[in-house]
């Protein structure tokens, strides 16, 4: 699991319970109709919004925000740089049997499109296309996180206005007035809790990962161009080295300077 994830949610949602024992007991917080009125209405107003399918897909998008292993963008300046010098000295298709070791499937991709022979520009034009339509899946997910976002704590108030009512339609037995107080007060509690401990920052998440994948692909995008075209691997290690931060550029040269 992401480490950042899990301190996050230790951290909200650990201070929210503790904060909730200290004062009282933590059953006042449980109430059955209070969670049916916020999570089947923030899941039936979603999908109103969307599709079923879109819908259903994203709970597997939403894993990359637990279970997500990031590519070290400055490990791949050595690799593709190293490649760009073999290519010069053995030629493009000396790559084809060394297809199988290569561990991102993008690098893959373009690579054996260029031991097929296509052109730079054909190249180019498949890889941002891929680009294009990953970026938009992504944008679908975190979209999707950041529309429940809103609906839930609208829903809270819904639900609020809901147990108002009930309350004040009980006024004459204040024995009765209990339970539509509990309800108007914890629905907003919810919506206001999934909307900013849970759905907000998923979509948060989902969008830094997306932004990070795709700069790994427009970076392996210009490596496989500039192998293409036959740059010198002096060439494509500074154009590789213009993605990331000064501090990872250090660190990349520190690596290739050991390798």
């Amino acid at each position: 699991m992401d480490i950042a994830t899990l301190i996050g949610i230790l951290v909200s949602f650990g201070l929210v319970i503790v904060s909730i024992m200290v004062g009282g007991d933590g059953s006042w917080f449980v109430n059955a109709p209070s969670l049916m009125i916020v999570c089947g209405g923030t899941m039936g107003a979603t999908l109103l919004a969307y599709p079923l399918k879109d819908v259903l897909s994203v709970f597997n998008v939403a894993k990359n925000v637990f279970m997500h292993k990031s590519q070290v963008v400055s490990d791949l300046i050595p690799l593709i740089s190293g490649f760009a010098k073999k290519a010069r000295q053995e030629g493009i298709l000396s790559f084809e049997s060394q297809l199988a070791d290569i561990e991102d499937p993008f690098l893959v991709q373009g690579i054996q499109m260029a031991i097929d022979g296509m052109e730079s520009s054909s190249i180019e034009d498949v890889m941002t296309t891929e680009i294009i339509y990953l970026e938009e899946r992504h944008r679908l997910g975190s979209e999707i996180f950041s529309t429940m976002g809103t609906f839930a704590p609208a829903v809270g108030m819904l639900g609020t206005i809901i147990g108002l009512v009930q309350m004040l339609m009980q006024m004459e037995d204040p024995s009765q007035i209990g339970a539509p107080m509990a309800v108007a007060l914890l629905t907003t509690f919810y919506g206001t809790l999934l909307a900013n401990l849970v759905f907000l920052p998923v979509a948060g998440k989902l969008k830094t990962r997306s932004k990070q994948e795709i700069l790994t692909k427009q970076m392996v995008l210009e490596g496989v161009i500039s192998i293409q075209s036959g740059d010198n691997h002096r060439v494509v290690e500074q154009k590789l080295k213009a993605f990331i931060a000064p501090k990872a550029r250090m660190e990349a040269a520190a690596e290739m300077a050991g390798a």
